[in-house]
C-alpha cells in the first residue's frame, strides 16, 4: 500500500510541558513510516542497529574485564570514559530499533545528549594525555627491552656464576695452601727435632769415640788415624742419607757400597756385596758403617785382605725371628783368614773397643743382637736387629745418652 509524502513527524503541535513530551508519543510517527514500511528496510536498519548495538555493549564489557583483571595499569579513568562512550553509543542504536515502531525521540534524544557529553569529556581526556600516551613505548620497543634485560640479567648471572667459582677456587686453594702450610710447618717442627736428636747422639757418639781411640792408641799418629777413619764413616753415612729421595733414609746397599768403596776399588773382585732393597734411616747408617768400618780395617790390618789371597761377603737379608711374627735384618760378614791371623783373634777375645763397638755397642743402640766368631779359618760377624731399628725415632730422646755410656769403657759398668 503507497503511502503519499510520508512524514516521521505530526503537523500538529500542542502546548505541552517536559513530562508529556516523554510520555506522549501519540504525537509522533514511527520511524518505520519514513522507511514507508518497506520489510526489507525496515529488517536492514533494525539488524544493523542490533548488530551494532550487541558490538558496542560487548566492547565495553571487555575494556571493564580488562580493568578488573589489571589494577596496576594507567589511565583507568580514560579507558572507563571509553567504555561508557561506547555503551551509550549502542543504546542510541538500540533505542533507533525501538524508534522503528514506537516514537520514543525525545527519550532518544536525551541518551544522544549523554553520549555527546560523555564523547566530548573522552576527546577532552584523550586530547590533554595525548603527550603522556604518546611517550608509552610501542609492543616492539617493549620487547626490545624486554629481550635486552634478559639479556643483562644473563650476563649478570653468568658474572655471578664466574664469581661463584672463582670464589670457590680461591676457598679450595687457601684451604689446600693453609694444609700445605701445616704440613711443612710440621715438617719442620720434625726436621728441627731430628736436627737435635741426631746432633746430641753424634757428639755423644764423636766424643766417646775420641776418647775411646786415645786410650787405645799411645802415639798421636796412630791415634789422628783410628779417629779420622771413624769419623769419616759416621759422616759417609750421613751423607749417603741426605742425598736420598726423602732426606730421612737411603739404601741398605747403597750405605753399604759407600762404606767398603776404598777396598772395593783396590780389591775388586775378593769383595761380593749383595742383599735386597731395604731402606734404612740415619741413625741406623751411622751404626752399621762404623761396624763395617771395623770390620774391613781389621781385615786390610790382620784379615783377608792382609794378604795375597782370601774374599770377604757381604750379605743381608729379611727374616722371621723365631716365636716373633716381627720381621728382622740379617746382615752377615764372611772372611776367609789365614790360620795365624784366626789364633791372633782367638788369643785378642773381646777386649779392645774394635770388638766392643762390633759385639756390643752397634747392635744395643740398634736393639738388636751380634755375634763374631771364627771357625774352619773363616771370620764370621753377624748383626740381627728388627726392622723397625732401620726407621728414624726422633722421640728416642736416651739414645744420645745410652750411645756415650755404651761407647765408654767397660760398657758403662766399670
Amino acid at each position: 500500500m503507497a503511502h503519499a509524502a510520508p512524514y516521521c513527524r505530526r503537523t500538529e503541535r500542542p502546548e505541552t510541558t517536559t513530562v508529556q513530551i516523554m510520555t506522549a508519543f501519540s504525537q509522533y510517527m514511527p520511524h518505520g513510516m519514513c522507511l514507508s514500511w518497506q520489510p526489507w528496510l525496515v529488517i536492514l536498519w533494525a539488524g544493523s542497529d542490533l548488530l551494532i548495538f550487541i558490538s558496542y555493549f560487548a566492547i565495553p564489557l571487555a575494556l571493564l574485564s580488562v580493568l578488573r583483571q589489571r589494577p596496576d595499569l594507567k589511565h583507568r579513568g580514560l579507558v572507563g570514559l571509553f567504555a561508557g562512550f561506547i555503551m551509550l553509543c549502542g543504546l542510541t542504536h538500540a533505542l533507533s530499533i525501538v524508534t522503528l515502531w514506537i516514537p520514543i525521540y525525545p527519550l532518544q534524544g536525551y541518551v544522544k545528549l549523554a553520549t555527546g557529553l560523555v564523547s566530548a569529556a573522552t576527546a577532552i581526556v584523550l586530547f590533554r594525555l595525548v603527550p603522556t600516551l604518546i611517550t608509552i613505548p610501542t609492543p616492539s620497543e617493549l620487547q626490545e627491552a624486554n629481550q635486552n634485560l634478559k639479556r643483562e640479567i644473563a650476563a649478570h648471572e653468568a658474572t655471578l656464576a664466574k664469581l661463584r667459582q672463582a670464589q670457590h677456587n680461591l676457598e679450595a686453594e687457601v684451604e689446600e695452601r693453609t694444609a700445605e702450610l701445616k704440613r711443612a710447618n710440621a715438617q719442620l717442627a720434625i726436621s728441627t727435632r731430628e736436627a737435635v736428636h741426631r746432633s746430641r747422639n753424634l757428639i755423644a757418639v764423636v766424643s766417646s769415640i775420641a776418647r775411646q781411640s786415645a786410650r787405645s792408641h799411645g802415639d798421636a799418629g796412630g791415634f789422628i788415624d783410628t779417629f779420622i777413619g771413624r769419623l769419616n764413616a759416621l759422616a759417609d753415612a750421613t751423607s749417603i742419607v741426605m742425598k736420598g729421595e726423602t732426606r730421612t733414609s737411603a739404601d741398605l746397599g747403597q750405605v753399604v757400597r759407600t762404606q767398603l768403596e776404598p777396598v772395593l776399588m783396590t780389591y775388586g773382585d775378593r769383595i761380593k756385596v749383595e742383599g735386597q732393597p731395604i731402606d734404612a734411616g740415619s741413625e741406623a747408617a751411622q751404626q752399621i758403617s762404623l761396624a763395617l768400618h771395623e770390620l774391613a780395617t781389621n781385615s786390610q790390618k790382620y784379615g783377608a785382605l792382609s794378604a795375597d789371597a782370601g774374599a770377604i761377603s757381604v750379605s743381608w737379608t729379611k727374616r722371621a725371628a723365631d716365636g716373633d711374627d716381627a720381621e728382622r735384618l740379617v746382615l752377615r760378614w764372611d772372611e776367609e783368614i789365614s790360620e795365624a791371623a784366626a789364633r791372633s783373634f782367638a788369643d785378642a777375645g773381646s777386649g779392645g773397643f774394635g770388638s766392643r763397638l762390633l759385639t756390643k755397642i752397634v747392635p744395643t743402640v740398634l736393639r738388636g743382637s751380634a755375634r763374631r766368631e771364627v771357625e774352619d779359618s773363616t771370620l764370621t760377624y753377624e748383626l740381627i736387629l728388627p726392622l723397625s731399628a732401620l726407621k728414624d725415632n726422633v722421640n728416642r730422646d736416651g739414645d744420645a745418652d745410652l750411645a756415650a755410656r755404651i761407647v765408654d769403657r767397660d760398657f758403662g759398668l766399670a
